[in-house]
């Protein structure tokens, strides 16, 4: 047989050649701890290529394994990753016991610890390492040693293996093995490991923690998981040495303050040490750790050192914590929190240490927690609004007129759509928990009942939505508070200062543009407004404009309209102070603010005074095939210029109102889906003729920015062209997304799932920009506009402006800014920053 020297086996000392990349992190760390001189038993790092030459069949020189057992005869063995979230094969304890061991072990523990500490290691090395069936190695009882080995002896037809080495040899060979497997692999690969990822082992001497005198195994941490405060946690188990448990077992809390006996009152010395090796570890990791240790007759040995795991708003904490104490930098501290964290901390969220009853799952849409009762539809969340009752409106699909109901709400359930759908975009820019594309779900809207598997639940039931996880709860969970701390503002700041491309909010309201103001939003890139016709006061008008025979009819109704639309341009002025506002002109096709059910047709026909068949003919007349590709956007501008004339008029009167209350406006005004150089000039001579008019009759100067929204591929590809004539391009990628592929992005969440499990699509192109095709027609669109136009602004403002891996393209396509909904702002001013952050570095190593 085949056998390979681990002569090479590398003892963890101060100044031995420890390497993350080929001993792992646990060796590297265990090093790290040695250096620090805490009292750490002697250990051993083999390296990955060991371990992959192991994993072939080869057999380990006995030989060179001996030194290992010098200490008191007992091993263990455990994983080393690269990354200590790829996991690894199981620990295994006790390597190395046998008859003559034991002998040793029962005059200095006792018979029963002594037996207890084989027991465990006969057990554990016949189900991992010898692969026997676990069910005959379940023995209980004083003669439960001699009944495993027996048991063992007539399985493999030998004895129990009496030879460390060997013993050591098989456990490397078997956790070798187990690392290689197609299990593990996919494991792995799951938490972003690559497929042929190395593991080192770490083979160390094992302190008792069972005896006469303070002995026991535990773990101690110096901060909340959840909330990253400073808090000691842990638990001591008295006598308790891996799945071993010797006589007088107990556990003790850590510290005096919880309830029960503690290690803090019980042990004072040990506990003050413990806490001494937790500061050092922080100071000089670089880190918070939890630290495994074990006492052995009132001394401590340090085992190990993990970074703690912790909750989204413990993370920002820490590393605030830790550059505010000097221990890292400032840009470290901004590189070590996932932007994603942030949607955490602005939303409620569902406690993880509280229990949860899952009823079903779904796309998470928009982040955060909400308890509600279940209603189903705008009007019923209205009323639940009005008694002041919390409510979730439920719906197989929103449309434009239930964005009353989403105001009223708590949070939004629905069945279809994916994470750009109606629902997904209004409740991210409402800052309202959403679930969408919920599969296993049932809708019954006539018997106002929701079906989710085995679970029936009616109208005014309540459930919680964690929209930050995609689940659907029974009753009401609890909720942690949103975390806008002192740690948070802090790390905002830091983003700030850090540069990077700019980052403005996607606003169609006042409450919107306070909100992204509170986020330190750098102006609003998108105030869609057609959300503002939806209003209870301006449909009506709306409506009576679409049923106008003539244009001056039109304008007549859209006189209306001018007022609040003035009053809403001034409003956002005002908020955002100076601050750049991009409006985009109307966008959507006419029928939206149409009812389509008998009911609303005949209210319709009641308030136009029409008869039925007349408004039923219009509401059919109006009615597309595909209205997406219909007329919307400029496409409407043109053939119904009276909608773009009354904007621009409500536009350039608030600027001048504004303008002469506080700091001068620019508005910047933004053409939707165009796709024609021609359509430009087209809106901007209207648009001119308007702004001339104003200043006529106001007497008063402004100046505006005509911009255009890039969403149609043909705009990309023209974007030369189109710079001729605009101040500003900026690339609605939801829609170029759409087209591009074309998809729709309301119904694609049905199939998604599937596309992105089986490699079609790495990534839903819809919530990770698609940089292949989509972003090729962006640097396409960026390259053309900027050689007929150096100086023009450049944008991306889609849902993909909140996302960190699109944010990352966008600072290397040399964008100007991204526009995202207001609760995403934090998050992509942190994406934004670590950009920056990472092209720093990336220069300064060249």
């Amino acid at each position: 047989m085949n056998m390979h020297d681990i002569s090479e086996a590398t003892e963890i000392t101060p100044s031995g050649r420890i390497d993350r990349a080929h001993h792992g992190w646990r060796a590297k760390c265990l090093q790290r701890l040695v250096r620090m001189q805490l009292p750490v038993p002697r250990s051993f790092a083999i390296s990955a290529e060991t371990v992959r030459i192991i994993a072939q069949g080869r057999r380990v020189q006995p030989e060179a394994l001996r030194d290992v057992f010098a200490g008191n005869g007992l091993v263990s063995v455990r994983p080393s990753a690269v990354m200590p979230e790829w996991g690894g094969p199981g620990t295994v304890l006790n390597v190395g016991i046998n008859d003559d061991v034991h002998v040793r072990l029962v005059s200095a523990l006792g018979k029963a610890n002594a037996d207890a500490v084989y027991l465990s290691f006969v057990q554990s090395y016949a189900i991992h390492i010898a692969r026997l069936d676990p069910d005959m190695f379940t023995q209980d009882g004083p003669d439960a040693l001699a009944e495993a080995l027996r048991c063992y002896r007539d399985e493999m037809d030998a004895p129990f293996p009496q030879d460390p080495a060997e013993q050591l040899s098989e456990v490397l060979r078997s956790m070798a093995r187990a690392w290689d497997g197609p299990t593990a692999r996919l494991l792995r690969q799951a938490k972003g490991a690559p497929p042929d990822a190395p593991l080192g082992l770490v083979v160390q001497e094992m302190a008792l923690a069972l005896g006469p005198g303070l002995c026991g195994s535990g773990t101690i941490q110096f901060i909340d998981p959840v909330t990253g405060a400073p808090r000691v946690t842990g638990r001591f188990r008295g006598q308790h040495h891996g799945a071993a448990v010797g006589s007088g077992a107990e556990t003790l809390y850590l510290t005096s303050d919880e309830r029960g006996p503690s290690l803090e009152d019980t042990a004072p010395e040990i506990f003050a040490d413990l806490v001494r090796f937790g500061i050092a570890a922080r100071e000089r990791l670089r880190e918070e750790m939890q630290i495994e240790f074990v006492v052995t007759g009132g001394h401590i040995s340090v085992i190990d050192a993990t970074r703690v795991a912790r909750s989204s708003r413990a993370s920002v904490r820490i590393a605030v914590s830790l550059a505010r104490d000097g221990i890292i930098p400032h840009d470290e501290a901004l590189m070590r929190v996932e932007p994603r964290a942030l949607a955490d901390l602005l939303h409620h969220q569902v406690d993880p240490r509280a229990p949860r009853k899952l009823i079903a799952r779904g796309i998470d849409a928009s982040p955060g927690a909400a308890t509600g009762r279940i209603v189903f539809s705008a009007a019923a969340a209205q009323s639940a609004q009005s008694r002041g009752e919390a409510c979730i409106l439920v719906r197989r699909e929103t449309v434009p007129e239930d964005i009353r109901g989403m105001h009223a709400s708590v949070a939004v359930l629905t069945e279809r759509g994916g994470t750009t759908s109606h629902a997904a975009v209004i409740a991210r820019g409402l800052g309202l928990p959403c679930i969408v594309g919920a599969t296993g779900l049932s809708i019954d809207a006539r018997g106002r009942t929701l079906s989710a598997g085995t679970h029936v639940l009616h109208e005014g039931d309540e459930i919680t939505i964690d929209g930050s996880s995609g689940e659907v709860l029974a009753g009401a969970a609890v909720l942690l508070p949103p975390a806008l701390d002192d740690a948070f503002t802090q790390l905002m700041d830091w983003s700030a200062g850090a540069g990077g491309l700019h980052v403005r909010a996607n606003a169609d309201t006042p409450e919107d543009a306070l909100t992204a103001r509170r986020f330190q939003a750098q102006g609003i890139g998108l105030c869609r407004t057609e959300h503002m016709f939806f209003d209870a006061e301006r449909l009506p008008a709306m409506r009576e404009m679409i049923f106008a025979d003539s244009p001056e009819d039109r304008r007549l109704s859209l006189d209306r309209i001018l007022p609040m639309q003035r009053q809403d341009f001034t409003r956002l002025f005002e908020i955002m102070a100076g601050l750049p506002v991009t409006i985009r002109l109307f966008d959507p096709p006419l029928h939206e603010f149409l009812p389509h059910d008998r009911d609303g047709l005949r209210e319709l026909a009641e308030s136009l005074d029409l008869p039925l068949s007349h408004v039923t003919r219009r509401v059919e007349a109006l009615s597309e095939f595909n209205p997406m590709l219909g007329m919307r956007g400029v496409r409407l501008g043109i053939t119904v210029p009276e909608i773009y004339d009354m904007q621009a008029r409500a536009i350039f009167e608030a600027t001048v109102e504004a303008s002469r209350k506080g700091d001068p406006v620019v508005p910047e005004i933004m053409i939707p889906l165009v796709s024609a150089m021609r359509e430009v000039e087209l809106v901007k001579t209207r648009i001119d003729a308007v702004a001339a008019a104003v200043r006529n009759e106001m007497r008063a100067e402004f100046t505006y920015r005509l911009g255009v929204m890039v969403e149609t591929p043909r705009a990309a590809l023209r974007a030369g062209d189109i710079a001729a004539h605009s101040a500003f391009l900026s690339f609605g990628t939801n829609d170029l997304t759409q087209m591009t592929y074309g998809l729709s992005r309301d119904d694609a969440g049905r199939f998604m799932g599937t596309y992105v499990g089986q490699g079609v699509y790495a990534e839903d192109p819809f919530h990770v920009l698609d940089q292949d095709g989509v972003g090729e027609l962006l640097l396409t669109g960026v390259r053309r506009a900027r050689q007929q136009k150096p100086g023009i602004t450049i944008s991306v403002c889609g849902e993909h402006g909140g996302n960190p891996e699109s944010i990352a393209f966008c600072h290397d396509a040399d964008i100007d800014y991204v526009s995202c909904s207001p609760f995403r702002v934090p998050v992509a001013r942190l994406a934004a920053a670590q950009s920056a952050i990472r092209a720093r570095r990336s220069c300064d190593s060249d």
